[in-house]
């Protein structure tokens, strides 16, 4: 049976929504490969990102990462000294393009940096209202109710978990992890089930332990090395500066025979257990993000 790989898209600015995920779209099309995309539905706020300067490995990953060149200079910018323009609303065509050439959409957020900063201290209701006006959108826009989420930065709470299994999603992918599984935290267990990345991204492993833009794909796909992977990009870096790198992963997977597959495979996946979220930290990341725990038993 071939390995798996399934590509998840983060589309977090409007930079990476406008030109970034045209440019993926151009190599999925060249490959024949489908991926599958979360789209940040609202107000590209990326400059107050600057309030994680002070967290520990923050500023590091931007240096090593060339994050300024990388995002461009008005995206570093929008929320601070330029007002925080609408991702989807104003140009719904890649959205659209995405769906009409049949990768499948979801929801990311409705803003990205409000969300991954600020999470761990919102009530069930501020979770809900933005979660509401994100689905909103993606239905207003598309017509059809999206039926998966994944949280930015990989946040998660047990009220968030709570609110997502209210809107009834088929799966979500909020988590870091090795296999899809059903979460349990703080003691409750929810649904629907998580899809986690199993893999580090670009920004986390590029310019540590070796890795270079030279040698990331095989690095990456050294590391696929379970029956079930799942690869997570950035329209942001992959869809732009990084667009050959992509090109490249696709071409190098494909020739040792991986076989490429949307993330809703993963509810496929024999004996799906339930496993504890928790808060840890990974290689080249700053702060911590949500992880899978072993099994319970």
């Amino acid at each position: 049976m071939a390995r798996k790989i399934a590509i998840k898209i983060d589309v977090d600015t409007k930079r990476g929504y406008t030109q970034g995920v045209p440019n993926m779209l151009d190599v999925f099309q060249k490959h024949g490969v489908k991926a599958s995309f979360f789209f940040s539905m609202g107000p590209d706020n990326s400059g107050k990102a600057i309030r994680r300067i002070f967290r520990k490995g923050f500023l590091t990953k931007m240096l090593r990462t060339k994050a300024p060149s990388t995002y461009g200079l008005k995206t570093i910018l929008y929320g601070t000294l330029l007002p925080a323009p609408l991702i989807v609303e104003p140009n719904p065509a890649p959205l659209l393009r995405a769906m009409e050439e049949e990768h499948d959409c979801g929801i990311h957020c409705w803003d990205h940096v409000y969300w991954q900063d600020k999470l761990s201290h919102l009530p069930e209701a501020k979770i809900r209202e933005h979660l509401t006006k994100a689905c909103n959108l993606f239905e207003k826009v598309t017509h059809q109710k999206p039926h998966f989420c994944g949280a930015p930065g990989w946040q998660v709470t047990a009220d968030s978990l709570k609110v997502q299994q209210e809107f009834g999603f088929d799966f979500c992918s909020d988590v870091r992890g090795y296999y899809p599984f059903y979460p349990v935290m703080d003691g409750r267990e929810f649904s629907p089930l998580q899809i986690p990345g199993t893999l580090l991204t670009m920004d986390e492993v590029l310019g540590i332990m070796g890795v270079t833009e030279k040698n990331i794909v095989d690095y990456w796909l050294k590391n696929c090395d379970k029956q079930w992977n799942v690869f997570t990009i950035h329209a942001e870096m992959e869809g732009l500066s990084k667009l050959s790198i992509l090109d490249d992963f696709i071409t190098k997977a494909k020739q040792q025979k991986f076989e490429f597959v949307l993330l809703k495979e993963g509810k496929k996946v024999p004996q799906i257990r339930k496993c504890r979220v928790y808060a840890g930290t990974l290689p080249g990341r700053a702060g911590t993000l949500a992880r899978q725990s072993d099994p319970i038993e």
